[in-house]
């Protein structure tokens, strides 16, 4: 063999045993590799792992974090193990250093996201239910209102009118932070389709009577509901309001047949224009305080002072409560109520009566028409 030939094949032979020793140092940290701990961090580190990512972007974060070295071979261990699509999203707190064989298990069983109580009251309308849910870390504030008042996702829940509002059920619910705000929306609305179904099944009579005699509809009744939940905080007091406003719409000799609620008013200049796009020019002068010029106000639709019968949807979310008042109203001949300033009413069946009452709880005695 020539010289050039010999260099050459010792060239050959070295390339070769160079690759063969690589290879097999390769082969020897892929294999040892899942039980080596990478010092990388220390104590406990909390890591996210968002929802839908794959195992190559979920290297990546662990890497960041410092628990593992060579992202890659991770990657190559996850998806021999067959775990490189199991991995579970969550806030996973690792006890560092780790070997990345404890990673995988961690990851693969998942962590039991810590649920967040939050209560949401009577009475309230979408836009407050956004930002109760948003500071309880559920979803953002700015998601849940763009949902809420989309008309395309009310459709999709099957819902009739232009928003959520009234179908948000009010109740105590336990759910994940970070929860994506249609989910978090739909169990509300669940829970107001369960509830509400609950209480026709129950008062089939009084289902029937709206039905038949007023033409009232499921999204009509909880419109009423939702007038009688922002009326009165008195639970004795609900079926009674119920009655009175089922009253004026029934009796032939209360014309015109308006129902003449303040909070109709108030929705109509406050939450009505997030999903209706336009505001009244009334309205563009609201202050917080009903005044003439919101009472005379022909444009703004919410407006039962001007406009007769029901509002064209809820102004609130009403609760079982108010839904069993319009369901079962007490059956009294009641046409008037005035709060009596302690969280109560008087009711009246006659206007007499009515402003009598007027002048003793809301004008100390004053004789109405006098300053």
């Amino acid at each position: 063999m020539t010289s050039p030939k010999r260099r050459a094949f010792q060239v050959f032979l070295a390339t070769v045993a160079i690759g063969l020793i690589t290879a097999g140092v390769m082969a020897y940290r892929v294999y040892h590799y899942p039980d080596r701990v990478f010092p990388g961090a220390k104590g406990m580190v909390e890591v996210e792992i968002p929802r839908g990512v794959h195992a190559t972007r979920v290297a990546a974060i662990l890497a960041q974090a410092h628990l593992i070295d060579h992202p890659g071979y991770f990657r190559l261990y996850a998806a021999h193990r067959g775990a490189a699509n199991r991995f579970r999203p969550g806030t996973y707190h690792f006890p560092a250093p780790l070997p990345p064989r404890v990673i995988v298990d961690m990851l693969v069983k998942g962590v039991a996201d810590p649920l967040v109580a939050v209560t949401l009251p009577e009475g309230k309308n979408m836009l407050e239910i956004a930002d109760i849910l948003g500071k309880a870390g559920i979803s953002t504030k700015e998601d849940l209102v763009a949902l809420a008042t989309d008309t395309n996702f009310a459709k999709s829940l099957e819902l009739p009118g232009r928003s959520l509002e009234g179908y948000l059920f009010p109740d105590t619910y336990k759910m994940r932070p970070k929860t994506p705000a249609a989910e978090a929306l739909t169990i509300l609305v669940k829970r107001h389709r369960r509830v509400f179904d609950e209480l026709k099944a129950k008062n089939p009579t009084g289902l029937n009577y709206l039905r038949s005699k007023l033409k009232m509809d499921d999204s009509q009744i909880v419109t009423l509901a939702s007038i009688v939940e922002k009326e009165t905080g008195q639970p004795l007091e609900r079926p009674r309001i119920a009655q009175v406003f089922l009253n004026r719409l029934i009796k032939p000799n209360f014309k015109p047949k308006l129902l003449q609620t303040d909070p109709t008013i108030t929705y109509g200049c406050v939450v009505a224009p997030a999903f209706l796009g336009e505001t009244s020019p009334a309205c563009q002068k609201w202050d917080g305080r009903i005044r003439r010029i919101q009472l005379e106000d022909r444009d703004n639709p919410y407006n039962t002072y001007t406009h007769v019968g029901l509002p064209p949807g809820p102004i609130a979310n009403p609760g079982r409560a108010s839904l069993l008042a319009v369901l079962r109203p007490d059956g009294s001949n009641y046409l008037y109520f005035v709060s009596k300033n302690d969280g109560t009413h008087q009711f009246s069946a006659t206007v007499a009566e009515h402003e009598a009452a007027v002048v003793k709880y809301q004008r100390g005695g004053k004789p109405l028409g006098k300053p």
